[in-house]
């Protein structure tokens, strides 16, 4: 139970800095409109997210089999951008394209696989010395 509350913060704070990167390299869509948005929004935010990837994800995953099958999962990226951008929707005081979204889906996707990586090698290696 204390392993899993931990990776749930850990991947909150890194949901969080993934938003916060996203919104830094690709903007948010609207040209005419800049993101000065504070620490809290974007906790407020990668909070939003990991509860949207944890509830609502397997459910458009599933609804959306066929495409994924069809593009060779390929479709999964469109996916992982529509859960960033119904983030996005939901906390106050920031917003994104559609198409920024699935960029920012994207990069959130590698940061979340490099540090699930890392800490699951630094697991099994503390379970060995054990």
């Amino acid at each position: 139970m204390r392993r899993q509350l931990l990776v749930f913060l850990l991947r909150w704070l890194l949901n969080s800095f993934g938003l916060w990167l996203a919104i830094r390299l690709f903007g948010n869509g609207y040209t005419d409109q800049a993101v000065d948005a504070s620490i809290p929004i974007f906790l407020l935010a990668g909070l939003i997210f990991s509860v949207v990837n944890s509830v609502v994800r397997p459910i458009v995953i599933v609804l959306s089999l066929p495409a994924i099958l069809v593009t060779l999962g390929l479709f999964t990226f469109i996916v992982n951008g529509l859960m960033v951008y119904i983030s996005f929707l939901l906390t106050p005081g920031l917003e994104m394209t559609f198409w920024h979204s699935v960029l920012a889906g994207i990069l959130l996707s590698l940061i979340n696989y490099i540090v699930s990586s890392a800490v699951e090698v630094q697991y099994e290696t503390l379970q060995k010395e054990t």
